[in-house]
């Protein structure tokens, strides 16, 4: 999935790394495992959608190894039973998930302007799967995130619409938050230029 930024950040000089998970076991100790084998001792770390979940259980239980944490287009996975009420509004099922997938997760204006793209990410994302976390995330945990944060959604995500980010954005203590204009779930792959300058930007800081 990440096609559009490998270029751009090998480009700048950075080694990138796609992580491909699994559909089994704790993604959060694969990645672990992968960085002991690369012998990888600090490095930036990008999850979006579901693999925003896995990025959040890793900062969780690896904190040292992190130099900043990007989280795009993601629900994080907080349990917190009014977080999970107000999903079940944003995301009511089972009417939501009747929706074909690259209808929940790409922005119309992608969709209208790039056929060929959504084809290509409707080939893509069929590979996607639901992923298991070594912690129960919840809004208090969050909160001992201290590693440099940047939380990144657009502006038509069904998913994390920009509410929701500031949601996060008020538990992460040390945070910066990004709405992409004309973009929905996807980011990354609807509008690359902006994604990936916004995300170099930030961990050239850090």
């Amino acid at each position: 999935m990440w096609e559009q930024q490998i270029p751009a950040f090998t480009g700048a000089g950075y080694r990138f790394i796609a992580f491909d998970r699994r559909n089994t076991g704790v993604a959060s100790e694969d990645l672990e495992a992968l960085a002991a084998h690369l012998h990888l001792e600090r490095f930036h770390l990008v999850g979006t959608a579901a693999g925003g979940i896995v990025a959040v259980d890793y900062a969780l239980s690896y904190p040292q190894r992190l130099r900043s944490l990007v989280i795009a287009n993601s629900i994080v996975g907080v349990q917190d039973e009014d977080y999970v009420e107000m999903t079940r509004r944003l995301r009511p099922a089972p009417e939501f998930n009747a929706i074909p997938a690259e209808i929940r997760e790409l922005g119309p204006s992608y969709r209208a302007a790039n056929p060929e793209g959504t084809r290509r990410w409707k080939e893509l994302s069929q590979h996607s799967a639901p992923q298991a976390t070594r912690n129960r995330i919840t809004y208090a945990v969050l909160e001992t995130i201290k590693v440099p944060t940047l939380l990144l959604t657009g502006d038509a995500d069904l998913y994390t619409p920009p509410s929701v980010l500031r949601l996060f954005a008020a538990r992460f203590p040390n945070c910066e938050s990004v709405v992409i204009p004309e973009c929905g779930h996807s980011a990354f792959w609807e509008q690359p230029e902006a994604f990936n300058r916004t995300v170099l930007d930030f961990i050239t800081q850090n």
